[in-house]
This record gives C-alpha cells, structure tokens and sequence, in this order.
C-alpha cells in the first residue's frame, strides 16, 4: 500500500471528556503549536460557546500562526425546525473564527427517532443544510457521522444516504464514526470499503473509540479499505476506556504500511510528543505505550539481550530511533554475560563479557534479588553496583548513624531525624523535622552534605514506593523501597531493602545523593 492520508487530531475535544484529563487555555495554545509543528492537518479545539475554557481558547487560537494544521470547531447539525442561518449553534461556530467546521450528524434511525424526535426525512434535511450553510460562509466542513456502523448496520441504506446528504451540502470529507467502540476489525473494513467504494476513499474518514480495544486496530482497517483521514487523539485520550491512539495509529501507518501523511517524517519525534502531552495532562507515561513506552524496546533474558546485541530487529520489530526511543537492557536473576556488558555499556562502562569482574557481579546481582532487590526501575543503585565492582565508586561520605522519631500530640504528627556523617575529616551531626519520617531522613542528610556538595540542593525526592515482600512475615516481613530522584537534568532511580522500612528508605536515599554526587563530580 502506497497512499497519502491525513492526520486529524481531537485531543483537545474528544480526549478532553476522558476521566481526569484536562487542559487549561494556556495548555491547549501550547498543545496546538506542538501538534503543528509536528505536522497534524487538523487540530479539533472544541465546541466554541460550551464553556468560559473554550470560549477563551477560541479567541486565542485566532492570534496563532500555524504553518499547516487547520483549526476546527465542533458542532451538530441544525436543530430539527429552525433554518441553518437562524441557528444559534451554527452561528457561535461560525463566530469562533476557525477555517473548519467539524459536523455530527446523526446516521442511526434510532437516534434519529428517539434521541432527536424527528423524521428520517427531516435529519436529511438537518445534516445538507447545515452543510451547505457554512460552506457558502467560506468554511471547510468535516461530516463526522455519529453511530455510523451501528446505524449501517441496523439499515443500511439510510446510513449511505445520510453520507450523501452531506456531500451534497458540500462536506469535504465523511468520517465514519464507531461511537460506541464496539465494531469488529473485520466487519469496519468491509463497511469502510462499501462507502469508499460508494464514495470515494479521498472523501472518508475513520474516527474509533477502543472499548473493545481495537481503536488503532480498526483506524489502520480503515485506511487499509481506503479511507483518506484518520481521526485520534495522542496518548489514545478520551471518554470511556479512550479513542484511538495516534501515537500507535501512526507508525504502525507510516512505518509498516507505506502510507505518507504531512507529520510521516517526524516520527524520530513521537516519544517527545507524548510525554509532552502526558506531562500537561500531569499523567505518568504508560511504560508499556506502544512505540514511545519505556519498555517497548527493553529486554530483560539474556537469550534477548545477547541477541538484540547482535541484530537488532531480532527483537525489535521497528528501529526504536525511528520513534525517538531506545533500547534498554533491564538486569535481573535472569542476566548473563551479555546482559551485564550491555547493560554496563549503556550506563557508560566498558566490561569485556569475559572479565573476572562479570562473574563475580552476577553472582552479586542475583543474591541481591533472591534478597528483594530489584534493579529495573533502579537504574542509579545498579550503575553504583557495577562501578564498586569494577573499583571506581567514589566514597564521598561515611555515615556514623541515624536516628528517626516519631510523635502525635492530639491530631499532631511529626518526625525528628538526627543523622551523624563524615565528610573526609569534618564530622556533622544534623537534624530536620517534617511530617513524615522519610522526608526528615532526607532533608537532614542533604543538610549534612550542602557545604562540602552545595549541588545537593537542585535535586528533589520525586516518588517513593513501597513493596511488602513477605506478606506472610507479617510486620516483620522484607519491605522493598524504590525511590526516584531528579534534578533540572534528569531522573534516577534507587533502591534499598531491610525488614525496617526506614532503613530500607534510607538505604535508597542515601544512594540517590551517591549517584548525584557521582554525576557530577
């Protein structure tokens, strides 16, 4: 398959009603510019006059200057009665600015007689004139045909001739939405087909929804069958269990399937793109995206490794680079030779696979993980590991003790930590105070160390996490915890483990200002 498409985005509509998403104004004018300067050709801002966010968005937007995606607005048809030039909602469109104008119209006889009570005839009627209202006002008008393939289904003929309503009203382009998400791979592309065929495959759209979780399934049958315009959002955003995800959508599309669109070039920026969007939507990045996930192209058998060392399209079905991702290896009890060199290469040592040095650190590595240990999410304590293994682990501090109390005056509740370390020949004896016990560890550690280490004061406790590892021990059971640090230049994570949490907490606090002190000195 050898064919253009287009690239439509609804993140800032339809992802906007999924559960915990939302965007400030400011945050949609960014997202906006960042998805035109990859090079969507169209971004959907919403339904101008439904909300004070919007309104304002829509003002705004008009003051961009983007240098290819076209804004639309979003709306329904005229209401069933009234002519399209008295209607109030076609009006705000129209008052929105925007060059496009995304159309629902209904095509399910149900929803035709039931939700809008009205006649069959009469939606005709809704959906052309409402088309040919905004085209003669100078605007480009997307159809998008609600509960298309349920409606299709239930009677297929009204459904085909909802389409041609539109198209002679003057649509641009007829997308087929599977609203309710619930469409079989097999079945949307015989029926996409059928309107292509109808139509004409320059003139359809696919807009999916992954209820059955089949959205970028069913966006890549759709092309597949013709269709010229594929409807998403990043990150696979929206209502219910999400749309389609264009971060998969697209690289399964340009990558695999030899289809071009306007953004096809910039996939070496698709990471980038998600985590932007993950990261204003204040959402952790799913590790297992498709693609851009920290472990989409991560392999943890030594078998893999070793292979993937090799030839990397072993086990990577697509150059991670070609989506702005990379390799990692993940070392565990199941590490060999090879896992451990690659893994020390990537965290900047060079270990010949047949050095003395490997042996012993494997055998390290995997009584430390019959222990609790757990070094994939812990990169920092690992690359720790290995430089003592290899003798150039620097010792910045030595730590005499620490102390950590805990009271509850009334509804009060305090920690006092007392920590005693030695910088070379300086001893200090520091103590901080805070609510909880992990964050006064921390606060009065970096307290001892900022005079010699005044660096310790840009780096900050980002997420701390706790695994009870014996759960039959009871309260005396093993406790892993993982804490991620980070810095203006980075994340790292660290790890520590002990029958005590607080000293398994400190153990990883005590490693993250390590690794600090290591990156930079």
């Amino acid at each position: 398959m050898s064919k253009a498409i287009k690239i439509y985005d609804t993140t800032l509509r339809d992802g906007t009603q999924g559960e915990g998403i939302s965007f400030s104004v400011t945050d949609k004018l960014r997202i906006a510019d960042r998805l035109d300067a990859f090079g969507v050709d169209y971004i959907e801002g919403g339904f101008p006059g439904s909300n004070p966010r919007d309104i304002t968005f829509f003002q705004e937007a008009q003051k961009l200057r983007l240098k290819h995606a076209r804004l639309a607005a979003f709306g329904s048809t005229r209401r069933a009665g009234v002519k399209a030039s008295e209607d109030s909602q076609l009006k705000t469109l129209l008052d929105s600015g925007m060059p496009v104008m995304t159309i629902v119209g209904k095509t399910w006889l149900l929803h035709v007689t039931e939700i809008l009570r009205t006649t069959p005839e009469e939606n005709l009627a809704m959906i052309e004139d409402s088309m040919r209202y905004l085209v003669a006002q100078g605007r480009e008008v997307i159809y998008d045909a609600e509960h298309f393939f349920d409606g299709y289904k239930s009677d297929k003929d009204y459904a085909l001739r909802t389409l041609a309503a539109a198209l002679r009203g003057g649509a641009s382009n007829l997308t087929l939405c599977d609203t309710n998400g619930g469409t079989m791979v097999n079945d949307f592309e015989a029926i996409v087909r059928t309107v292509v065929g109808e139509f004409g495959g320059d003139r359809v759209g696919v807009h999916c929804h992954n209820d059955a979780g089949l959205g970028a399934a069913l966006s890549l049958a759709g092309v597949t069958a013709g269709a010229g315009l594929v409807q998403g959002t990043v990150n696979g955003y929206g209502e219910r269990t999400g749309n389609a995800n264009l971060i998969t959508v697209m690289p399964s599309l340009f990558l695999k399937m030899g289809v071009t669109a306007h953004c096809s070039p910039n996939m070496g920026q698709l990471r980038e793109l998600s985590l932007f969007f993950d990261e204003l939507a204040n959402l952790r990045p799913d590790s297992k995206a498709p693609y851009v996930g920290a472990s989409a192209f991560a392999h943890k058998g030594g078998l893999h490794a070793n292979a993937a060392q090799k030839v990397k399209s072993s086990y990577e079905h697509v150059d991670p680079s070609s989506v702005g991702n990379r390799t990692r290896v993940l070392v565990s009890d199941m590490a060999g030779r090879s896992s451990i060199a690659l893994k020390a290469r990537e965290l900047g040592f060079e270990l010949d696979e047949k050095s003395p040095a490997i042996k012993s650190l494997i055998d390290e590595l995997k009584e430390l993980e019959f222990r609790g240990y757990e070094f994939e999410a812990a990169d920092a304590s690992l690359q720790l590991l290995i430089a003592r293994a290899l003798g150039r682990r620097s010792q910045f501090f030595t730590v005499d003790g620490y102390r950590v109390i805990i009271e509850r005056h009334g509804t009060e509740l305090w920690a006092e930590a007392t920590v005693k370390i030695k910088v070379g020949d300086q001893s200090y004896h520091t103590v901080a105070e805070s609510t909880g016990p992990i964050s006064a560890l921390d606060q009065a550690l970096r307290l001892a160390l900022q005079k010699d280490f005044p660096e310790l004061r840009e780096m900050e406790l980002r997420d701390y996490k706790v695994r009870i590892l014996e759960s039959n021990q009871g309260a005396n059971s093993r406790t892993r915890v993982l804490i991620e640090s980070g810095d203006q230049h980075g994340v790292w994570g660290t790890v520590g483990v002990s029958e005590n949490i607080v000293d398994a907490s400190w153990e990883a606090l005590r490693a993250a200002v390590d690794f600090k002190l290591a990156k930079t000195r």
